[in-house]
């Protein structure tokens, strides 16, 4: 069940590959996330050392469940994935122009986990052809819908 969506990185990116990953969080971020006070849209995710962590993710505090602490809520947060496809993920981004982009954040089994995808940036022109074959399907639809014909 998805719990945050990044609708942006499918405007801004091809998405090659996804990969899901754990995330290393304290316990008002975790109650936070769950009441839905979370936003991905700024989001990115860096390479530091042999680890990979998420920036600019904003996560708001509850009042109730951060008061003895002070929160930060745009903390770098550390993610969890397998040694080997940390290593796989190290030598695409360094070598073949990719990047990594946060594309939701989703419950399984009870834990809070994200899905991270290698992406390469799209142009203004693929942009562009992107939404015009969207609006193209969304006019089909709505012929189909409506049972006119159309010849050509």
């Amino acid at each position: 069940m998805s719990i945050v969506d990044n609708r942006k990185a499918f405007h801004d990116f091809f998405i090659e590959e996804r990969y899901e990953a754990g995330l290393v969080l304290e316990g008002w971020e975790v109650k936070a996330i769950r009441a839905g006070r979370a936003h991905l849209k700024e989001a990115y995710v860096i390479i530091r050392g042999e680890a990979l962590h998420l920036l600019g993710a904003h996560i708001s505090p509850l009042t109730a469940a951060s008061t003895h602490i002070k929160p930060d809520p745009t903390r770098t947060r550390k993610l969890l994935l397998n040694a080997a496809e940390i290593a796989k993920l190290i030598g695409k981004v360094e070598r073949a122009g990719y990047t990594l982009v946060p594309l939701d954040l989703h419950y399984k089994g009870g834990r809070i986990k994200l899905e991270v995808g290698l992406a390469k940036g799209k142009k203004q022109y693929d942009k562009r052809a992107t939404e015009r074959d969207r609006e193209w399907q969304r006019e089909k639809q709505r012929i189909v819908k409506s049972g006119t014909r159309v010849t050509g």
